[in-house]
């Protein structure tokens, strides 16, 4: 399949016949995004509600949004419940200057297990990925899919290791999330999205999703 996207498709009547095929999986991808957006809406409505709700306790916003790359390397902002304190890079690059092995940590998968810019109600909705249900948001706007590859920050850019990322929409769940998660490297993250790019199909996505939920609920988001 990467043949159809690096290759003039008009070369060879095979690939033109492969690049269309792609075209239509992602017409049935957006589909089938809409679909299941509209169909969770109400209940995912007001499960957002009550979050931000108690978010807001503190006195801060509830949500907050984040410059990310999306598909062919466009910027577009994401939607999340708040889960940091505020001014939370600067509490980040003061804990990291004091704590080498968390410096190390943080660049190898840009995540730390103990991340002190995350409140206690946080703490909670990131161990069960509640957070990212706004981007629900972002899916029905067509800056995100279902499933694909997590969205990346700008600046990290330099580190991810591939061009397949770029080829796709991130996703709210994918190989990654129901595989080593919080346990692989931000350079590994490129070799799994290479491995979705490979396999993506109506059937592999459906496939993530229903694996999703037993992911969320063992908790082990960071």
């Amino acid at each position: 399949m990467a043949d159809i996207l690096i290759y003039n498709p008009g070369r060879e009547p095979g690939l033109s016949r492969g690049r269309n095929k792609y075209r239509i999986y992602h017409v049935i991808k957006r589909a089938f995004d809409l679909s299941v957006v509209l169909m969770v809406a109400p209940a995912a409505l007001l499960a957002i509600a009550i979050m931000a709700l108690l978010v807001r306790l503190d006195g801060s916003s509830a949500f907050y949004r984040q410059p990310r790359i999306g598909l062919g390397g466009r910027t577009f902002m994401l939607w999340k419940l708040r889960t940091m304190v505020p001014q939370a890079e600067s509490k980040l690059e003061t804990y990291l200057a004091a704590h080498p092995q968390a410096r190390l940590a943080w660049n190898q998968s840009q995540k730390l297990r103990d991340d002190p810019r995350v409140t206690a109600i946080g703490r909670y909705l990131r161990k069960y990925s509640l957070d990212e249900l706004p981007q629900l948001l972002n899916v029905l706007l067509g800056d995100m899919s279902l499933v694909g590859p997590r969205p990346i920050l700008p600046e990290q850019r330099q580190l991810y290791d591939g061009t397949t990322y770029y080829q796709l929409r991130p996703g709210l769940t994918g190989l990654w999330q129901i595989g080593k998660r919080n346990e692989a490297t931000f350079a590994e993250r490129a070799v799994i999205d290479t491995e979705y790019f490979h396999r993506m199909s109506l059937f592999t996505d459906i496939w993530i999703l229903s694996k999703t939920p037993i992911v969320v609920m063992r908790g082990t988001g960071v």
